[in-house]
């Protein structure tokens, strides 16, 4: 999968009011990478998380995480976990410091389901295409881990929660080809929620907020 884009490196402040974050929000991470958070919401434990795609966290777990439409607040999170099989990343939020939301720009996500299959019509919400829409064509490579749509992505939206109406069913991590022309390629949220399950620590039993 594809390794998009870096923007300047965020510093950490103290006191600053919280943050308001949720799936389709701009994040940057400490080595100034620039992605898109897929979902927020509590895990089985009651702890705030989210998740991004793993490559936007080339350092590995442990790299802070801020806001980038507000920068000067400081890191808000950490990468807790990295599910690199599915390149996937869950982020261990800071309660204090963040107000999560289920509505970022056009996309509201309310669930969590199965996989698309076409000829369904899914969209994405990316910090740097915003809402994008296309055409599903499923499960094209077999195994029922990624899902080809033909929405538009570009540098910046890796980790954007891809939804059918308000149901989160899968993240963006790639693209085919060349970007907003290329199908984009990502991994089925579902099988994703079933790996942290199985792990059994942070991010198990997640449900959006």
């Amino acid at each position: 999968m594809l390794v998009w884009g870096t923007v300047g490196t965020v510093g950490t402040a103290q006191g600053a009011a919280p943050v308001t974050l949720g799936g389709g929000s701009g994040i940057v991470l400490d080595d100034g990478s620039t992605c898109t958070l897929t979902t927020i919401g509590w895990d089985g434990a009651g702890r705030l998380v989210g998740f991004t795609a793993a490559h936007c966290a080339a350092a590995g777990e442990g790299m802070g995480v801020a806001a980038e439409a507000d920068p000067e607040a400081g890191n808000v999170g950490t990468i807790a976990l990295l599910g690199s099989d599915l390149d996937y990343a869950v982020i261990a939020f800071d309660e204090s410091a963040v107000i999560p939301v289920n509505r970022v720009g056009s996309t509201t996500i309310t669930d969590v389901g199965v996989p698309a299959q076409f000829p369904a019509v899914a969209c994405k919400e990316g910090r740097t295409t915003g809402q994008t829409c296309g055409l599903v064509y499923g499960d094209v490579f077999g195994g029922a881990s990624w899902t080809l749509t033909q929405i538009c992505v570009i540098l910046g939206d890796s980790g954007a929660p891809v939804v059918v109406g308000s149901t989160l069913v899968a993240i963006v991590n790639g693209y085919i080809g060349l970007p907003c022309i290329g199908p984009q390629v990502g991994a089925n949220f579902s099988l994703i929620l079933a790996d942290v399950d199985a792990r059994g620590g942070i991010g198990a039993g997640f449900h959006p907020i």
